[in-house]
C-alpha cells in the first residue's frame, strides 16, 4: 500500500513533560491503521501535530514522501488532512448541507443552495446513508452527526481521516453502521487513523496496530499477526494475567431491596436485593432500561409505584439530596458533562457534593479541611495529578474518573451506584477502577454495577440482574453464567432465572 502521511522522529515537549519522545508512524492509503495507548501515551498529542493544533519540537512530517509543514488547522485541511471525534462538531441550528460545507464551498456574498443540497446528497449517497440534507442538523443522533461528520471529510477531498474515540458513545447498532461507512471509505483509498479503547474493535477494523506507551512507539504490526495479550502487555509494559480480578465473599447484610420497581413506559416490576459487601451487575443492551433504574434509586428520574426497603424501612426516594441523605451515591456514565466541573480543581471537585461541611460561620471554605480530604483520596485512589489544585479537566480520562469517584465516595454512602465506570479510560486505568471496586466491596459498601463491557459484568458482579426493554429478565450468579448466556436472556432467549 502507498505510504499517504508519514511522521518521523517526531518530539514534543511541554514543560516538565516529554510527550512525545522520538515517534515514528506510517499512514497508509486503503487502510485503517488502530493507534492504541493508555490515557497520557501521546496519542491525542500526535492528533493534534497532524491537525495542525501543536506544532513538533523535532521530527518531520512527509505527505506522499514530501515534507510539510503543518502550522494550523487550515493547513491540515488544505493537506486534506482531516478528524472526528467521539462529541461531533455540529452546529444545531445550521442544515446537514451547511455543516458539510461550511467554511469551503463558494467564497462570495451569494450561496449557491441548490448546488450545496446537490452535492450533500451525492456524498451521502456514496456512503449509502438516508439523511436529509436540509433538514436541521438539531435533532441528529450521535451516529448521524459522526456521518454528518464524514461527509464534512469527503467533501474536503479528505486523504488522511483520523477517527478519535468515535464510537465510545454509540449503541452496537451505530457501531455497526459506523465501520460500515468505514470499509466504505477504506475502499476508496482513505487513509484511517483509528482510535479506540476497545480491543474487540480494534480487531474488528484494523489492518495495522501502534501501541504507543509513555509518549514512546512500542510496537507496530499487522492485525493477524497480534493477539489480545500482546497489544495489552505492549500498552501497560506487563501483563496482566488477571485483567478482571473479583474477590469472592460470603452474603453479609441486607443493604436495600427493591421490590416491583416502576416506572410507566421506562420499566416495569424491577425487584432485587443487594447486601452490604456485594456487587450486584446490571447487564442488557442499550435501551434495556439499566440506567433508568440507577436514576430512580437516586432520585433522579423517581419510579411511579413498587417498594423500597431501606435499613429495614420502606422509602419513595424522590430526590437526589433524599438519597444522598439515606446514603446512596451514583456515579453517573457522563463525566464530562455531568460528573464533574472540568474547569474546578482536583480538590473542589472531590468536595462538591460535601460542600457544605468545609464552609465555615461566613460561609467560606476551610481549605485546610478541603485539601486534608482531597489529599487522601489522591492517595487512596493513586489519582495522578501534579497538584491537588489542578485544573480536573487537563487529568487523563481515568483520573478523572477516579476523581469523580472521590467526589461520592467523600458523601460516605452505604450503595454506590457506578453506571459505566470504566468507559472511555484505558485498560491499566480500568484495571485500577476494578482494584477500587474490590476494595470498597471489601469494605462492606454495597455496590450496583451498570456496565456494557459483558466481560467486566460477569468478572465483577456476584451476581447479575440482566434486563431488555424495560423488563427483567432474571438474576444469575455468576458462576453459573457465561457470556453467551447473558446475552440470550438480554435478547429474550432464555428463561427467567431468580436464584435465591
Amino acid at each position: 500500500m502507498t505510504s499517504i502521511l508519514e511522521l518521523r522522529h517526531i518530539g514534543k515537549v511541554f514543560p516538565g513533560v516529554r510527550a512525545l519522545d522520538d515517534i515514528n508512524i506510517e499512514i497508509r492509503a486503503g487502510e485503517v491503521h488502530a493507534l492504541l495507548g493508555e490515557n497520557g501515551a501521546g496519542k491525542s498529542t500526535l492528533i493534534k501535530i497532524m491537525t495542525g493544533i501543536y506544532q513538533p519540537d523535532s521530527g518531520e512530517i512527509l505527505l506522499a514522501g514530501n515534507p510539510i509543514q503543518i502550522g494550523n488547522a487550515a493547513q491540515a485541511q488544505a493537506h486534506g488532512i482531516a478528524a472526528i471525534y467521539q462529541e461531533p462538531l455540529v452546529f444545531p441550528d445550521l442544515s446537514v448541507a451547511e455543516n458539510i460545507f461550511i467554511g469551503h464551498q463558494s467564497s462570495g456574498a451569494i450561496v449557491n443552495w441548490r448546488r450545496m443540497y446537490r452535492e450533500a446528497a451525492a456524498i451521502f449517497d456514496q456512503l449509502g446513508v438516508s439523511l436529509d440534507p436540509r433538514s436541521q442538523a438539531r435533532g441528529l443522533t450521535l451516529a448521524a452527526q459522526q456521518t454528518v461528520e464524514i461527509a464534512k471529510a469527503l467533501s474536503l477531498d479528505a486523504r488522511v481521516l483520523i477517527m478519535d474515540e468515535p464510537t465510545a458513545s454509540l449503541s452496537a447498532h451505530e457501531v455497526a453502521e459506523l465501520f460500515k461507512l468505514t470499509r466504505i471509505l477504506r475502499e476508496r483509498g482513505v487513509a484511517i487513523l483509528f482510535i479506540s479503547h476497545r480491543l474487540e474493535e480494534i480487531f474488528e477494523i484494523a489492518d495495522r496496530v501502534t501501541v504507543f506507551r509513555d509518549g514512546k512507539h512500542i510496537s507496530s504490526r499487522p492485525i493477524a499477526e497480534v493477539h489480545h495479550e500482546q497489544l495489552i502487555r505492549d500498552m501497560v509494559g506487563s501483563n496482566l494475567d488477571e485483567f478482571f480480578v473479583k474477590e469472592v465473599r460470603q452474603k453479609s447484610d441486607l443493604s436495600i431491596s427493591v421490590r416491583e420497581l416502576s416506572k410507566k413506559g421506562v420499566f416495569s416490576n424491577i425487584s432485587f436485593d443487594i447486601f452490604k459487601g456485594e456487587v450486584l451487575g446490571f447487564a442488557g443492551l442499550v435501551g434495556s432500561g439499566r440506567t433508568d433504574v440507577g436514576l430512580a434509586l437516586f432520585g433522579i428520574e423517581p419510579a411511579d409505584s413498587g417498594i423500597i426497603i431501606w435499613q429495614g424501612e420502606s422509602q419513595k426516594i424522590k430526590t437526589p439530596e433524599q438519597a444522598l441523605k439515606m446514603g446512596i451515591a451514583y456515579v453517573t456514565e457522563d463525566r464530562r458533562q455531568l460528573g464533574l466541573t472540568l474547569p474546578m480543581s482536583v480538590a473542589a471537585n472531590i468536595t462538591l457534593a460535601t460542600l457544605k461541611n468545609y464552609l465555615n460561620g461566613l460561609g467560606l471554605i476551610r481549605s485546610r479541611e478541603e485539601t486534608k480530604t482531597a489529599t487522601m483520596y489522591r492517595e487512596r485512589l493513586s489519582i495522578r495529578t501534579p497538584s491537588i489544585w489542578t485544573e480536573t479537566g487537563k487529568l487523563s480520562g481515568g483520573n478523572q474518573q477516579k476523581v469523580m469517584l472521590s467526589k461520592w465516595l467523600n458523601t460516605h454512602p452505604q450503595l454506590l451506584i457506578l453506571d459505566e465506570p470504566t468507559r472511555g479510560i484505558d485498560v491499566g486505568a480500568k484495571a485500577e477502577v476494578h482494584r477500587i471496586i474490590n476494595d470498597l466491596a471489601s469494605r462492606g459498601l454495597a455496590i450496583l454495577l451498570i456496565s456494557s463491557d459483558m466481560p467486566e459484568v460477569l468478572a465483577m458482579s456476584d451476581r447479575i440482574l440482566v434486563m431488555r426493554e424495560g423488563r427483567q429478565m432474571g438474576i444469575f450468579n455468576r458462576q453459573d453464567v457465561d457470556q453467551e448466556t447473558i446475552l440470550k436472556a438480554a435478547m429474550g432467549q432464555a428463561p427467567v432465572r431468580n436464584p435465591a
